[in-house]
């Protein structure tokens, strides 16, 4: 038994090479781990020329931004955020690189035991899945057009970073910005950066590059992140700061516990709901309720649910009328309770699937999606607009579309006034 209890300090000497691992996963992860064991016997060189580092790595993985806990979680929203972890949804591939990144790593580093849920909260509140900023997640698992955090040049908050990649990953040849669905800055990106998926590249924009990359961050040092210490330690270097701690530990929980939707990439997480969200839903509704459409008569008509279907017994999955599994509901919850007063909240269930009230911006994701929709047209050369996406999409949250394009100003300055990032204009 002592044999099996190896050191942490004694990492380098039992890493599994990362890539080899990754290239063989569909044939057999157990098979490739003892393959890659016996032809690195010293495991500290990987195929790549990486290396796991067995010291932890002090310097960020991402850095706080002004208005915001993270790119993907204005100031103010993180309770939402939490409450709302079924209902954003994972796309497949963002879910796959997860799970694959934590297995692969924790093959590799025995004493790490890195859950695979920890890796998902930090893709949750970076980039929403590498879908912030109007990016779509493809079935390749890259972002595009490409998830590029603000400029870190010291104005507006940010930290002043100078440029350390020449421009190469964040097309900015002057100062940095944080890249991809986990928000690396560039400097650090060049200590974990890893191929894991075999395409003979290494692109912080690709969700299974990033998502390992992460892994070997949080693994690096001697933490055991099965522990709540580890991860906090962990945790806190990637992000110094304990608001950012807080929230992607509180979303890893929720993930554990079967909080959470697969839908397929390319799919826009925000418009799927689970009953579980019911009371955040109907808390926006009310909002929506209070402020009727400009010129529209006020409806008084009472909602009407569809039809539900039913549930498998066992399986914690609600059905559609369909019999096609849904949305997850907790086997100890009634489904018939659990749906109560959804589709008066909403407007009605469609295959069991809840949706949003009409031209209402009733989730985080949709008013972000609206912001940027508003910010498009917006010349904006040193990028102040990404701090005040997240700003904006909290002010907006719960109007109707046409009420929020006649709150939110149409100037650069106006908008950073408007959102208290900068002096009214005079």
């Amino acid at each position: 038994m002592t044999a099996l209890l190896k050191s942490r300090k004694s990492k380098a000497a039992t890493l599994v090479p990362l890539a080899l691992l990754s290239a063989a996963w569909t044939a057999s992860l157990a098979s490739a781990s003892s393959t890659a064991s016996a032809a690195h016997s010293d495991g500290s060189d990987l195929p790549d020329g990486s290396a796991v580092p067995s010291q932890a790595i002090k310097a960020p993985a991402s850095v706080p931004i002004p208005g915001a806990i993270a790119p993907a979680v204005p100031d103010g929203t993180a309770d939402a955020v939490v409450s709302g972890a079924s209902a954003s949804g994972i796309p497949a591939a963002a879910l796959s690189a997860y799970q694959r990144g934590a297995q692969i790593i924790d093959a590799a580093d025995t004493t790490c035991n890195v859950p695979w849920e920890l890796i998902a909260a930090i893709g949750r509140v970076e980039s929403n899945h590498g879908q912030f900023g109007g990016n779509t997640l493809g079935a390749d698992g890259v972002s595009k057009p490409g998830v590029f955090g603000p400029q870190l040049n010291g104005q507006n908050g940010t930290q002043a970073i100078m440029d350390t990649d020449g421009g190469q990953l964040d097309q900015d040849p002057v100062y940095d910005r944080a890249v991809g669905p986990m928000q690396f800055i560039p400097s650090t990106w060049s200590s974990v950066k890893v191929d894991a998926d075999g395409d003979g590249q290494r692109n912080p924009q690709d969700i299974d590059d990033a998502a390992l990359a992460s892994g070997v961050y949080l693994c690096s040092g001697t933490d055991d992140l099965s522990a709540r210490a580890g991860q906090e330690a962990a945790v806190f270097r990637y992000n110094h700061s304990r608001q950012y701690v807080d929230l992607v530990l509180r979303i890893m929980e929720a993930y554990s516990a079967g909080d959470y939707t697969a839908i397929p990439s390319g799919t826009y997480g925000g418009t799927v709901f689970s009953p579980s969200y019911a009371s955040t839903i109907a808390s926006q509704h009310q909002k929506a309720v209070a402020r009727p459409k400009k010129g529209a008569p006020q409806s008084t008509g009472s909602g009407s649910t569809g039809s539900t279907g039913g549930s498998t017994p066992g399986t914690g999955t609600e059905t559609g009328s369909g019999g096609t599994p849904s949305v997850p509901v907790k086997p100890t919850d009634p489904v018939g309770k659990a749906l109560q007063g959804v589709g008066e909240t909403v407007g009605g269930v469609v295959q069991g699937v809840t949706q949003p009230v009409a031209e209402v911006l009733g989730t985080l994701t949709e008013a972000l999606g609206f912001c940027n929709q508003q910010f498009a047209s917006i010349p904006d050369p040193l990028g102040l607009l990404g701090p005040a996406k997240a700003k904006c999409a909290a002010k907006v949250q719960g109007m109707t579309e046409q009420d929020a394009a006649a709150v939110i100003p149409n100037t650069l300055q106006t908008i950073l006034s408007w959102l208290g990032l900068a002096p009214a204009p005079k």
